[in-house]
């Protein structure tokens, strides 16, 4: 399980979840990042959502992967 502890400006999201017709979430923001490092990046568990223009500060949401998924992800340069 992989924890992600997140602070966000929510100003130019519709909210945490995703949203039909392709609106512009944290949720899906997040997902198609981490899919960019791993192969299995499965969905995001969030405690608690905000809606459209809120913003966040220390959210909490996990993200269940497979053994050794992390290890194998490529190391990120800031």
């Amino acid at each position: 399980r992989l924890r992600l502890d997140l602070s966000y400006d929510g100003s130019g999201f519709h909210g945490w979840s995703r949203q039909p017709g392709g609106l512009r979430t944290v949720q899906q923001v997040l997902e198609d990042a981490l899919g960019l490092l791993l192969t299995q990046p499965g969905p995001l568990t969030v405690a608690g959502r905000t809606d459209a223009g809120v913003h966040a500060s220390g959210q909490v949401a996990h993200l269940d992967l497979p053994p050794g998924e992390w290890l194998a992800a490529p190391a990120v340069k800031a």
